[in-house]
């Protein structure tokens, strides 16, 4: 089956354009604003509708910003060195996500400092509002035909245009690949997406130990994006990072695992020790 080649402008007039990729960004602030007015009207959540619109927009500035400055970093810092004006081209696309989560960490601690919060407070409360968020953003990746996957000869693959490729291969001259490929963004958009909210969500929905909840995204992201790693087409200038399989995606989603691990084994931990002292127990 060949890709859908699909627009990527749904309406242009003159100069200006809508795009789905930024259509896709729109959907996703809005639905994680819902989400997050819905977890504010719970009884006892502490946190206002108010709270809710500042916290999606301190997000949006700090995942945006952060997305872009390490997408150049992680993935094209010699055409950074070469011309650092290169990132503010966003019209010619690339986001990180490791790098908006950092952003999104410098404006969750800011947020938290100016609402007198713990940063664990809000990023419980944040963690559950991002999959669908990202799900949104691999499908605008598969609409502009971006991260194409690696080869297959599975019923799933689709056979890409050249013109998507000039980051992964050098091979394909002509209008079509002459081989199917894993189309890696759906595969994201499913993992990331809706399995990553279904667990993060379902966990969020009990009471927990500050810290559990975003521990435990970091853990499932940080698992579900190494392993659709396998099936995505690393870019052609970067290559494999280490062993002839290990690719950035893969190096950057490690620390997430190893630090989601150790939040929720420290503040379980802690919570246990509180309980053990608030009894008066003395642990031999």
């Amino acid at each position: 089956m060949h890709y859908p080649v699909i627009d990527p402008i749904i309406v242009a007039i003159g100069p200006l354009a809508v795009r789905w990729y930024g259509l896709a960004y729109i959907a996703a602030f809005a639905v994680s604003w819902w989400l997050g007015n819905r977890q504010a009207d719970r009884d006892g959540s502490g946190w206002t509708r108010d709270d809710v619109s500042d916290i999606v927009f301190y997000v949006a500035v700090g995942a945006v910003l952060g997305g872009r400055v390490g997408y150049m970093l992680f993935y094209q810092v010699d055409a950074l060195l070469q011309n650092p004006l290169n990132l503010f081209k966003i019209w010619e696309g690339g986001m990180s996500f490791h790098g908006g989560l950092l952003g999104t960490v410098l404006a969750m601690f800011w947020f938290g400092i100016r609402t007198k919060r713990h940063v664990f407070q809000v990023s419980d409360f944040v963690a559950p509002l991002v999959p669908i968020g990202l799900g949104f953003g691999r499908l605008g990746n598969f609409i502009n035909t971006e991260l194409p996957g690696r080869a297959t000869d599975s019923a799933f693959g689709l056979i890409y245009p050249c013109d998507a490729l000039r980051g992964v291969s050098q091979t394909c001259l002509g209008q079509w690949e002459a081989f199917a490929r894993h189309p890696s963004p759906l595969y994201q958009a499913c993992s990331e997406g809706l399995v990553l909210f279904a667990i993060v969500w379902f966990i969020a929905s009990k009471p927990r130990t500050a810290g559990v909840v975003s521990g435990s995204f970091l853990i499932a992201y940080g698992s579900l994006r190494f392993c659709t790693e396998y099936f995505r087409e690393p870019d052609s200038h970067l290559g494999f990072i280490a062993f002839d399989w290990l690719t950035m995606g893969q190096l950057l989603s490690l620390p997430m695992v190893i630090v989601g691990i150790l939040i929720v084994v420290v503040t379980i931990r802690r919570q246990r020790l509180e309980v053990v002292s608030a009894n008066g127990i003395t642990k031999p």
